[in-house]
């Protein structure tokens, strides 16, 4: 069951109602691999998702709920095998939690909205942030930004 307004509050591109669904819900809209990574913490393998090589320009959403992510401005080769940002679109568009799995504490990224897995942070990126958002491809949506066509 959806909680809220699937329409929700836009606020510079970042919908603030909270989503809530079932797990099958969840299960009906998305790929078994998008339902294993964003609703059950998965990962995928390295250098394997599709846009870790992507080089589109445009903006990066959440396949669960569209919610505004990461920015192809913010994107950048880490060579860790999985798309990286050194930021968010915005702050409000992604949340992060302690992580204690695989014996060590990593920082999660979470979708503020829906609460989807996204991957994780690392303080080893590039300026001007320092830090890396290891991303999985399977969990994002890229939207193509529009060209800018100029009339005469």
């Amino acid at each position: 069951m959806t909680t809220g307004n699937d329409k929700g509050k836009e606020l510079d591109g970042i919908v603030t109602d909270k989503i809530i669904k079932s797990d099958e819900e969840w299960q009906a809209q998305l790929t078994p691999e998008q339902f294993w990574i964003t609703r059950r913490k998965g990962t995928e393998r390295p250098f394997s998702g599709r846009y870790y090589h992507f080089a589109g320009q445009g903006t990066y959403r959440c396949v669960c709920c569209g919610n505004e992510l990461f920015t192809s401005g913010a994107k950048y080769d880490s060579g860790s095998g999985w798309p990286s940002f050194w930021a968010p679109a915005t702050e409000e568009g992604v949340e992060t939690a302690p992580d204690p799995g695989l014996g060590m504490v990593r920082t999660e990224v979470l979708c503020s909205r829906c609460g989807a897995h996204l991957g994780h942070l690392f303080k080893d990126g590039p300026p001007p942030t320092g830090l890396r958002y290891c991303i999985n491809s399977a969990a994002l949506r890229f939207v193509a930004e529009e060209p800018s066509g100029g009339s005469l």
